[in-house]
């Protein structure tokens, strides 16, 4: 089991089943939503994840047609992503961790959309959109 929270700990999460991939995303709303070069994430299978405090104070916002993300409404803090076509699948914001997952990031995806000042320096593969 892997638990995780927000910045404030009002939302709180356990993961009860494998992190099927992390990966650090370079898409343009990652960054905004992040406030960082990348953000990485951890996909789950929706069944395995569990709010175990806070439901009410997360928040959802549509970045586009087929993404929704949540956020804590206290602290701001990016936590999970959704995407419609992909209804059992959860992305999990890997940077709200309490405890080690693991496994480490596998890749670098939209890269195409990386931030200009900033260079990926290490040896993982790098994909101009999600792998295949």
């Amino acid at each position: 089991m892997i638990r995780g929270s927000c910045l404030c700990s009002a939302v709180r999460y356990e993961i009860h089943g494998p992190i099927e991939e992390i990966h650090h995303c370079h898409c343009g709303r990652c960054r905004k939503a992040h406030g960082a070069a990348f953000s990485t994430f951890a996909q789950v299978r929706a069944g395995d994840l569990r709010l175990t405090a806070g439901a009410d104070r997360l928040r959802r916002y549509r970045s586009s047609p087929p993404v929704e993300r949540s956020f804590c409404a206290d602290c701001g803090a990016s936590l999970l992503f959704a995407v419609d076509t992909f209804p059992d699948l959860v992305w999990v914001a890997a940077g709200t961790f309490d405890d080690d997952p693991g496994v480490r990031p596998e890749a670098h995806i939209f890269v195409g959309s990386q931030a200009p000042w900033f260079a990926i320096t290490d040896a993982l593969p790098q994909h101009e959109a999600y792998p295949a």
